[in-house]
């Protein structure tokens, strides 16, 4: 299913100007432990995997239907251009490292806020 929803928008994604994936998060539980080494635990609902994303500001999603913002985070980390790992996301410093480090690469204006209790300090 996936892959017939992934080519019926190649047209559309390809139009944007940027790299858009397409994904089913409710398979996320099947792969991830053997890609990263830890369990992730099965989704319940879209909001859930939106959740759960690893970095916080990333945790976006808007219902199609209604044009509803789901953001458990907000939008304050987006706006400022703060790269903060989600807590919910597990104990996986070395891939939010990695991934804030790929974002940071292709834009070069964000900043890192260092895994912490209260996020660390920021990495400019």
């Amino acid at each position: 299913m996936i892959r017939r929803v992934a080519e019926a928008t190649r047209d559309l994604r390809d139009g944007m100007g940027a790299v858009i994936e397409v994904k089913n998060q409710a398979r996320v539980h099947l792969w991830y432990e053997q890609r990263f080494g830890s369990p992730y635990p099965r989704l319940t609902s879209a909001r859930d995997g939106i959740g759960r994303y690893l970095v916080a500001c990333t945790c976006i999603g808007i219902e199609a239907a209604t044009g509803a913002v789901h953001a458990p985070d907000g939008f304050g980390d987006l706006e400022a251009g703060i790269l903060r790992m989600n807590p919910l996301s597990g104990n996986r410093h070395d891939l939010f490292r990695r991934k804030a480090e790929s974002y940071r690469a292709r834009w070069p204006w964000l900043s890192i806020a260092e895994p912490g209790p209260k996020g660390g300090p920021l990495t400019p």
